[in-house]
């Protein structure tokens, strides 16, 4: 450390002896106590005071973008050690040890520069909400302290490798659903072709149009509705616009909404998610099951949201639903709002033709599933009035069958009727078909996809 930073003897440690004593005590400024101490132990030095949640130093450290070592003693700092298990049990992996710093000294390496950073949580009063973390930033140069805050806010904002995902009241970057979508791809979604065309051509005509909306004077915003029976491919559909919008040359971010429930009430979600979703544009904003997100509470406050006073350029919002009919008028029929709706039927002949293919692809090496090319035709003949998730659960429950059973498999190319993938997809296409006549919105909405 360079002697920029030597603290004034008379006050040594004096802000971590300050922070004891009043986090032991009755707690009224947190913030007020610390700035004064610090200003006692580095007065030569300027300060500033930032929270971490929108410019976080030591995320920005540990992505190696600058350089970060405690320099307190342990007596002098107050950390909480977590064990973090896997993501996913499956992926193996003994998980890994954090610590949460509740309180802390560091020196951070920037850009040439020193900077001595304090970090204190503090939770004033008498509700433990909202958590405080500020970060008590010294340095020699005011310009220098701005230009980092510039770079790790910047860094801190950023969508790169994340969904941000909002729910039970929170907005949270979600990396295990942005890697989900990289497979995603339309070449796998099965669709009328046109209508592909359209989903598409919508999405990138919108976000490459800025300058045709700004000539016609009109708001640069869209919104679109998805509706149709479950399991037809609304998700996929826009997981692969996801995929496509992050491949872009300048990528546009996702913004996915999960629920309104939160500590705050509806209003105050739609309202958070609508400034995240201006903060963040141009993004693509989703509204999945869109008719049990906005229900008859939330409506006016959702509209106002849309199409109040306050702009919403760059934000293209796409709303799913299984029931167009439950969604009200206002939403569902006003231009506005919602310019466009798409829907989804139960896949033609030539779909589940195309998706029999599909599973035949998926299966090309495994030696031991015969699957000749009549059998996809043979598929799309039984399963009439079958939407792709119950075609998934055919070929699935099949597969699993076979695997389970002693049966051989041998080489029936000519007689159909012998091949024991065929023989087990009948049984299969036979309960569903069965599970779906007798309670259809009940069997479709247990396999959606």
């Amino acid at each position: 450390m360079t002697g920029d930073f030597v603290s004034n003897p008379s006050f040594a440690n004096e802000t971590s002896n300050v922070y004891f004593e009043h986090s032991s005590g009755v707690r009224v400024d947190t913030n007020a106590v610390l700035i004064e101490a610090i200003r006692r132990e580095y007065p030569q030095l300027h300060l500033t005071v930032t929270p971490t949640y929108a410019c976080d130093l030591l995320q920005f450290a540990a992505a190696g973008k600058a350089a970060a070592a405690p320099i307190d003693k342990e007596n002098d700092r107050l950390y909480v050690r977590h064990f973090l298990a896997p993501a996913r049990r499956l992926d193996g992996g003994n998980g890994r040890i954090v610590d949460d710093v509740k309180f802390g000294k560091f020196l951070i390496d920037w850009d040439g520069k020193e900077y001595v950073v304090y970090i204190a949580e503090g939770r004033d009063g008498v509700m433990s909400y909202p958590q405080v973390r500020n970060q008590y930033i010294l340095s020699s140069s005011v310009q220098a302290t701005e230009k980092l805050l510039l770079e790790a806010g910047r860094f801190t904002g950023s969508l790169e490798g994340v969904v941000l995902v909002y729910d039970q009241g929170y907005w949270q970057k979600n990396h295990e659903l942005w890697e989900s979508i990289q497979s995603a791809e339309w070449k796998n979604v099965i669709l009328d072709e046109d209508m592909k065309s359209a989903l598409i051509k919508d999405v990138d005509n919108f976000f490459d149009g800025r300058e045709t909306y700004q000539k016609l004077k009109v708001p640069w915003k869209r919104g679109v509705i998805y509706y149709g029976p479950p399991g037809n491919g609304k998700t996929i559909s826009i997981k692969a616009l996801m995929h496509t919008l992050y491949k872009r040359k300048d990528p546009v971010p996702t913004l996915y909404v999960k629920s309104l429930a939160g500590y705050g009430g509806p209003e105050f979600s739609l309202s958070t998610i609508f400034k995240e979703a201006r903060r963040y544009a141009p993004c693509y904003l989703i509204f999945e099951d869109l008719d049990s997100i906005i229900t008859d509470s939330t409506r006016s406050y959702f509209l106002n949201e849309v199409d109040g006073v306050r702009s919403n350029d760059g934000i293209f919002m796409v709303g799913s639903t299984n029931h167009l009919d439950r969604l009200d008028p206002g939403i569902s029929k006003r231009p506005s709002r919602f310019d466009r709706k798409y829907y989804f039927p139960n896949p033609n002949h030539e779909q589940r033709v195309k998706y029999a293919q599909f599973w035949q692809g998926k299966l090309k090496e495994n030696k031991d599933i015969e699957f000749p090319d009549k059998l996809c035709e043979a598929v799309s003949s039984i399963t009439d009035g079958f939407s792709f998730a119950y075609m998934q659960e055919a070929f699935v429950a099949s597969l699993l069958a076979l695997a389970l059973s002693d049966k051989e498999e041998g080489h029936h190319d000519a007689d159909l009727d012998k091949l024991p993938l065929w023989q087990q997809l009948k049984k299969q296409v036979k309960i569903l078909r069965e599970e779906l006549h007798h309670d259809p919105e009940e069997a479709m909405a247990a396999l959606k996809i």
